[in-house]
């Protein structure tokens, strides 16, 4: 374990909801929420249970909520209620809850404007390697959460994130998302994670896009939900800084992306057994 930890420099943030640090073996932060915007009292219901679960567990949290989702496969899949209308929600739900914010730019002509609103921007897989897009993040020096694409090896974010570094922000995340693997399907190598903190940088788990079957339902992705706890296991027991789990209180009903969500009500019980795991391999 300690081997693992030593592979990287911790990156430690502190902002007006808290002090968060990833890097540290004591230490692992939870990115989770909707995936996306649908609407103010939805994702304000998930935002306020989070809180509560992860203050009674002591987890660290960090709101994770899309705006907008550029990157779908059909014209007609459900992408927001338009950017502006996803941002001003979203900043109000953060002054009612009392917490930070993860959310993903699309292009470069977003990023002022997210980097006011949250506290960590995200590269999204498909566009890891837009060079205009990474560098325009990592200059409003928030922490920069890329995540690898899912046809890249894990050794393959070494210039990705020099390219980030170029730029003289030193807060930099790097994120496992499953990798390709044949038509509709993605899959996960453990082994990976410790290639990616060989770089420099802690590392995140996407348990819940791990298990995205991409384009399985014709017009958007299919997943197996049920796989979501035995990846994100899997993940804390290699020792890894984060955590990524989206959730929905009806993931059945979800407008985006919910094959891959767990349902609100199941992440009590598997966010204990998560700090159990941690906790096992701090003993």
């Amino acid at each position: 374990m300690q081997d693992f930890v030593s592979l990287a420099q911790p990156v430690s943030y502190t902002t007006p909801y808290g002090s968060f640090t990833w890097g540290d073996v004591s230490k692992w932060v939870l990115f989770a929420g909707p995936d996306i915007f649908e609407d103010e009292g939805m994702v304000l219901e998930v935002a306020q249970e989070l809180k509560q679960v992860t203050s009674e567990l002591g987890i660290p949290w960090i709101l994770k909520c899309s705006f907008d989702k550029a990157n779908r496969q059909s014209l007609s899949s459900f992408r927001g209620q338009g950017s502006e209308i996803g941002i001003k929600g979203l900043e109000r739900i953060k002054a009612k809850v009392g917490c930070a914010l993860i959310t993903d730019v699309h292009e470069c002509a977003q990023v002022e404007r997210v980097a006011e609103l949250a506290e960590i921007v995200q590269i999204p897989a498909f566009l890891c390697r837009q060079t205009d897009l990474v560098l325009a993040a990592a200059k409003t020096n928030r922490v920069i959460h890329i995540k690898k694409g899912q046809f890249m090896a894990p050794w393959d974010m070494k210039p990705i994130v020099a390219k980030a570094a170029s730029t003289g922000n030193k807060k930099i995340l790097l994120c496992e998302r499953g990798s390709s693997f044949g038509y509709n399907r993605l899959i996960n190598d453990m082994t990976g994670l410790v290639e990616m903190r060989r770089l420099g940088c802690p590392v995140v788990m996407d348990a819940t896009h791990s298990v995205q079957l991409p384009g399985g339902l014709g017009e958007s992705s299919d997943g197996r939900r049920d796989m979501i706890s035995v990846l994100a296991r899997a993940a804390m027991a290699v020792g890894v800084d984060g955590l990524f789990l989206e959730t929905h209180p009806d993931p059945e009903k979800a407008l985006c992306d919910g094959p891959n969500a767990l349902y609100l009500k199941d992440m009590r019980s598997l966010l204990t057994r998560l700090q159990a795991i941690r906790k096992g391999l701090l003993a």
